[in-house]
This record gives structure tokens, C-alpha cells and sequence, in this order.
């Protein structure tokens, strides 16, 4: 039992049904090793520091990826956008060729989707195991930004729009 009563399986579950109730940004995480790419979705990403620029990425250890990762030097996170969904679906079914759907050029010995709302391509330069996952990461090396793409999102296991989200103003009002 946990110190608020409720079993470590509760607990999994609470806590599993609570994070799909998290609105999240898709993302592509890819990398090279060996000649050959790979790459998940992911949603465990997130920003880390300005100075130096670098971000953390959070990738299962039973995941395709992974053991790529861990080998690689270098990783790209390709923040979709609403426009890359047919990308996001493909990267969804076990055993394709996740490359195959989207257009994909090699940057700085990642693959990079041209058409992604972001591109950062990062240098690993930590790795912490951590549970299930291992947390990598990266110092960024490049960036790319399309300022007309509105961010894929996932909530409760579905895909949803937001650009129809309140504006805000220019001066933040």
C-alpha cells in the first residue's frame, strides 16, 4: 500500500489514467545507427535549459529506438504538426517501415521530416535509467521552425486539433 491507501496497482492505474488526460505535443524521435534509422512517437520530451540549449528525451527501454539510441551519438526530436498525422499513424503500425510515409532527409546524421512544425537535433550528452525508461539528454546542435504549423496533440488516446484555441494578442494580453 501506498502512504494514501492505495495499492501499488491502483496506484499504476490512477496514475495512468490521469496522464491521458494530459493534453501533449507528438513527437518523432530519430536517430542513425549502423547505416540504418529509427525512430518513435513519443511525448515524454521536454525542454531543459537555454544555457546550454538541450532537451530530455524519455524512451522506454523495451522500445525499438532504444537500443539505437543508447549506441548513438546524435538524436533529432521532429515536433509534428496537425499536417503530419498520416506520419504519426504510420509510425504506429508494428514492423513498417516508419520512413516510408512523410519526406525525410538525413541532418546532421539524423533524419529530419521536412514537413515538421520543429526540428532539434541534438548531441546525447548524458543518459539516466530511470524505471522503465532511460532519460537521454541532448545538447542542440541545429534547429528548424515553421512558424504556419499548428502542433499535433494527444489527449485520451485520440488525436486533436487546437488550433482553434484562443489567440493571444501580441502583447500578451
Amino acid at each position: 500500500m501506498s502512504d494514501v491507501g492505495q495499492s501499488e496497482a491502483d496506484l499504476v492505474d490512477a496514475f495512468r489514467e490521469a496522464m491521458r488526460h494530459v493534453a501533449a505535443t507528438v513527437y518523432a524521435v530519430t536517430t542513425i545507427d549502423n547505416g540504418n534509422r529509427y525512430g518513435i512517437l513519443a511525448t515524454a520530451v521536454s525542454s531543459l535549459s537555454f544555457e546550454p540549449p538541450s532537451l530530455l528525451v524519455c524512451v522506454n527501454r523495451t522500445a525499438s529506438l532504444h537500443d539505437p539510441l543508447e549506441r548513438a551519438e546524435r538524436f533529432c526530436v521532429n515536433v509534428l504538426g496537425l499536417g503530419n498525422r498520416d506520419v504519426a499513424e504510420h509510425f504506429m503500425i508494428p514492423h513498417a517501415d516508419r520512413f516510408a510515409v512523410g519526406e525525410w532527409e538525413d541532418h546532421h546524421g539524423t533524419p529530419m521530416l521536412t514537413s515538421a512544425q520543429s526540428s532539434l537535433v541534438c548531441r546525447t550528452v548524458h543518459r539516466h535509467v530511470f524505471g522503465t525508461h532511460t532519460i537521454f539528454i541532448g545538447e542542440l546542435l541545429a534547429a528548424k521552425h515553421r512558424q504556419d504549423a499548428t502542433p499535433l496533440t494527444y489527449f485520451d488516446r485520440n488525436y486533436i486539433d487546437i488550433s482553434a484555441a484562443p489567440q493571444r494578442s501580441e502583447h500578451g494580453d
